[in-house]
């Protein structure tokens, strides 16, 4: 009977622990992935008790699964026009949207066996087939190459070459492979995979490319979603993201 109880109220000292457990579903753009990764178990150490968990993806997929229902707490997309249209659909608190981080939108080829591109003019050569880039509908990437390449009066010539990806991290991996001669990705992916693919320049007409976060409005862990996205404004996750190669926004 002793034994019985001791039991109950063992369980009973144990429920409110768990029941102060805080899970933070996090959904950001697939270039974030390297950072977030690092500063999400930094952000668990400063709140016991809280845990993070990452969804990476290209932002106009994070915005449909959000539109969809998905259980997420905090968005971080990698353009300003992804979270205009979350804003537009009244996906999140408006009032807690920030911009935390900018990058930088580079031309790669492969390092070894590239065609050796020195200008954007290039990509219209022989030795270019294949240029991957992001879809333009839902992948932030492919709408600031499309930019660049307008301001450059290369995007019709181009297009019968481009292959079309799901995520800018799909983009270094066509290239990495060797699978397309060129791509367009952020600086920041450039860095992941520099052993396996060269930057030939920084691309340059195009929007500038800031990254916003924000607290969505269904959460069930707003205030520990406000706290994480102050958490990146300290000055330990600034230095993770510019040693991953982000800039101030």
């Amino acid at each position: 009977m002793r034994t019985s109880r001791f039991a109950f109220i063992v369980l009973a000292l144990a429920l409110p622990a768990g029941a102060m457990a805080q899970q933070l579903t996090v959904s950001a753009a697939a270039s974030l992935t390297d950072a977030f990764k690092e500063i999400g178990p930094r952000f668990e150490a400063s709140r016991p008790g809280a845990t993070v968990r990452f969804n990476f993806a290209a932002s106009g997929v994070l915005l449909q699964q959000i539109s969809q229902g998905a259980p997420v707490d905090v968005f971080a997309s990698a353009d300003q026009e992804t979270m205009d249209r979350a804003v537009g659909q009244k996906l999140i608190d408006t009032p807690t949207r920030k911009d935390f981080a900018a990058n930088s939108l580079v031309l790669i080829e492969p390092a070894r066996g590239g065609a050796g591109l020195k200008t954007l003019q290039d990509l219209a050569g022989p030795g270019v087939k294949k240029i991957a880039i992001g879809k333009t509908a839902t992948v932030p990437v492919g709408r600031y190459t499309r930019e660049a390449l307008e301001a450059a009066r290369l995007w019709t010539p181009l297009e019968p070459r481009f292959v079309q990806a799901d995520s800018v991290r799909q983009v270094l991996d066509y290239v990495s492979r060797g699978e397309a001669e060129a791509g367009f990705v952020y600086r920041t992916d450039a860095a992941v995979m520099g052993d396996k693919v060269r930057v030939v320049l920084t691309a340059t007409g195009h929007t500038p490319v800031t990254y916003p976060i924000a607290v969505i409005a269904d959460s069930q862990e707003k205030a520990l979603a406000k706290d994480f996205i102050a958490f990146l404004a300290t000055a330990p996750s600034q230095a993770v993201l510019a040693r991953f190669g982000f800039g101030k926004p």
